[in-house]
C-alpha cells in the first residue's frame, strides 16, 4: 500500500485525502493551523460563529460523491440546507432583484426591469448550460498535462467563444444595466473581474440553476468537520498544528516533507494544497524546480484579495437574505480597479452574508451573525492595512446599516477584520491574493498549474491555483483529477 502526504486541509486537500484513503492509499493530512479547513476557518468570538471564507455551497453532488466512495452518506456527516433566493441583489439606485431558481419569477423580475430582455436572458441560459455541459461535466475533472489535452479542447472553446470575456457574453444576449451585472457578478466569487475572465466562467450560472445554492447546517465550517471525520473513519491521519517547512527530493523525485520542527515524514508521493507560490518559492526552494517556478509565477497575474468584516448584533433581522449582493455606484471602474491592484476607491461592492436567517444555532439567542466581504487590491498595492482596516471596516458598516441593516453599529457586540495582509500571513498567500492565479483564459486549463507536476513527476497539486481553479466546486474538481492521475501512476482503481 503507497503512502502520501496531503500538504493543507483546504477543500481541496481535504477531498483529495478521501479520495486517496478511500482507493488504499495510505494518506497523512497535514494541516498549519490549529484545524482543518485552511480558508473555510472557522471563527468563535463572544458565542457568535464565524465561518471565515466559503460560504456559498453548489453541486451538493461532488460532495455526495466522495462519502458515497466508501459506501457512506453525505447526509449522515452534515446538513445541507436550501437557500432561497439564492442572493439579493441591492443597487444604490433602489433597484432589488432576487435571483431565485424559478423560471417563472425570474421572468417576471426581468420583465419587470426590461421586457425584451425576457427571451434575451432565455438565450443565455441555454449558453451558460452549453458552457457548463463543456467546461465543467467535460472538462472540469481532467487533468491538462500537455499541449495536445488544449488542442483537443480547442475547437469546442472557439465554439463557444472562450476568448470572450463573461460580461460581454451576457451583454449580447440581455441589454438593461442592471441584468447585465446580476449574470455576470459570480466570476468574482472565485477571483475573477466579469471584463477580464473567460465567457467559460458564464457555467456558473447554469450550475447553480442546475444544482441550486445550500448551506450546511452549523455553518460552512461543519462540512469541513464532516469531511475531516470522514477521512479518519477511512483510517487517515490527520494532523493540525503542523505546518511543513520543506517539502524533501531526491533528483527528480519528491521523497517527503520536512515540518517546521524538523521531522521528518516520508512518502511515495506529495500533493500540495498549499499556495502555489509558497509550495514552489518556499517548500521548494531548495531545488531548482522550486527556484524556476517561482519565477515563472512571478510574472503570472494573481487574482483580487480581499477585506472582510465578521460582526455580530444583539437583535435579529428575519427581513434579511441570507445572500446579499449590495452593488457599488461604478461597476466597471470598481472592477478594473481593484483587479487591476489600482488604489483603494472610495466607493466598493459588499457581499453580505447573513447565516442566522438560515440557522439561528450560529448566534446566541435573540442575536444574529454576519460577514461583509469586500474585493479590493492584492497587496501589489502597497495599502497599510492597520492603518487603512479599522477605517475601511467603518465605511463597510456604515454602507450596510444605510442600505440593509439600520441600526447595526448601535446593536453592535462583536467585530473582527481580516485583511490582504492576513491573507498573506495565516495563508502563506502570495501577494495577500484570496483566490490564487486569476481566472482568465491564458491561466485556464493547460495554462494553470497543472494537477502532477511535469518535472518531479510525483508531486501533485491540487486547490485554486490548480485545474480547474478557485471555489468549492472547482477545488473539490481539482481533487477527483489529482486522484485520477495518482490512480494512472501507481496503477490502481480511481476513487
Amino acid at each position: 500500500m503507497p503512502d502520501a502526504i496531503v500538504v493543507g486541509s483546504g477543500f481541496g486537500g481535504l477531498a483529495l485525502a478521501i479520495r486517496l484513503q478511500s482507493m488504499g492509499v495510505r494518506t497523512t493530512l497535514l494541516e498549519a493551523r490549529d484545524r482543518p479547513g485552511g480558508r473555510a476557518y472557522v471563527y468563535q468570538q463572544d458565542g457568535f460563529t464565524f465561518d471565515a471564507g466559503p460560504t456559498v455551497i453548489t453541486d451538493p453532488s461532488s460532495l455526495e460523491e466522495l462519502f458515497a466512495l466508501s459506501g457512506r452518506k453525505l447526509s449522515d456527516y452534515v446538513e445541507l440546507l436550501p437557500i432561497t433566493p439564492f442572493y439579493r441583489l441591492l443597487w444604490e439606485d433602489g433597484t432589488a432583484f432576487d435571483y431565485v431558481n424559478d423560471q417563472a419569477e425570474l421572468d417576471r423580475q426581468i420583465q419587470e426591469l426590461s421586457p425584451r430582455d425576457v427571451e434575451g436572458y432565455r438565450r443565455f441560459l441555454e449558453y451558460s448550460c452549453e458552457v457548463f455541459q463543456e467546461g465543467y461535466v467535460k472538462l472540469g475533472h481532467v487533468a491538462f498535462l500537455d499541449p495536445w489535452s488544449m488542442v483537443r479542447a480547442a475547437p469546442k472553446l472557439a465554439q463557444l467563444q472562450a476568448w470572450r470575456s463573461v460580461y460581454s457574453m451576457v451583454s449580447r444576449f440581455v441589454k438593461e444595466p442592471h441584468l447585465r451585472q446580476a449574470l455576470s457578478f459570480h466570476t468574482l466569487l472565485v477571483g475573477g473581474s466579469p471584463f477580464a475572465s473567460s465567457s467559460i466562467y458564464a457555467l456558473i450560472h447554469a450550475l447553480e440553476r442546475k444544482w441550486g445554492v445550500w448551506f450546511p447546517r452549523g455553518g460552512t465550517g461543519a462540512l469541513v468537520q464532516g469531511m475531516a471525520r470522514l477521512f479518519q473513519d477511512l483510517g487517515g491521519t490527520l494532523r493540525v498544528s503542523t505546518p511543513v517547512a520543506e517539502i524533501l527530493t531526491a533528483g527528480a523525485r519528491v521523497s517527503g516533507v520536512r515540518t517546521a520542527e524538523g521531522e521528518v515524514l516520508t512518502a511515495d508521493f506529495v500533493a500540495s494544497n498549499a499556495d502555489v507560490m509558497h509550495t514552489y518559492g518556499e517548500l521548494l526552494k531548495g531545488h531548482d524546480r522550486g527556484r524556476r517556478m517561482r519565477q515563472s509565477l512571478s510574472r503570472r497575474r494573481f487574482s483580487m484579495s480581499l477585506f472582510v468584516v465578521y460582526f455580530g448584533l444583539k437583535r435579529r433581522h428575519d427581513e434579511m437574505r441570507h445572500h446579499t449582493i449590495l452593488f457599488g455606484p461604478e461597476y466597471k471602474q470598481l472592477v478594473d480597479a481593484i483587479c487591476g491592484a489600482k488604489p483603494l476607491r472610495e466607493d466598493f461592492s459588499i457581499y453580505l452574508h447573513a447565516p442566522s436567517v438560515t440557522d439561528d444555532g450560529l448566534a446566541p439567542e435573540g442575536c444574529s451573525t454576519y460577514y461583509a466581504l469586500s474585493p479590493v487590491p492584492n497587496l501589489k498595492q502597497p495599502i497599510d492595512w492597520v492603518v487603512e482596516g479599522p477605517r475601511y471596516a467603518e465605511r463597510l458598516l456604515e454602507a450596510i446599516e444605510r442600505r440593509a441593516l439600520p441600526g447595526l453599529r448601535e446593536d453592535l457586540v462583536t467585530m473582527r477584520i481580516f485583511t490582504p495582509q492576513d491573507f498573506q500571513t495565516e495563508l502563506n498567500a502570495h501577494l495577500g491574493s484570496a483566490f490564487s492565479l486569476e481566472p482568465i483564459l491564458t491561466q485556464s486549463a493547460y495554462f494553470r498549474i497543472h494537477n502532477r507536476d511535469r518535472v518531479l513527476k510525483n508531486l501533485y497539486f491540487v486547490g485554486a491555483g490548480a485545474h480547474p481553479g478557485a471555489g468549492v466546486p472547482g477545488v473539490v474538481g481539482s481533487a477527483k483529477a489529482t486522484a485520477r492521475l495518482i490512480a494512472q501512476d501507481l496503477a490502481l482503481e480511481a476513487a
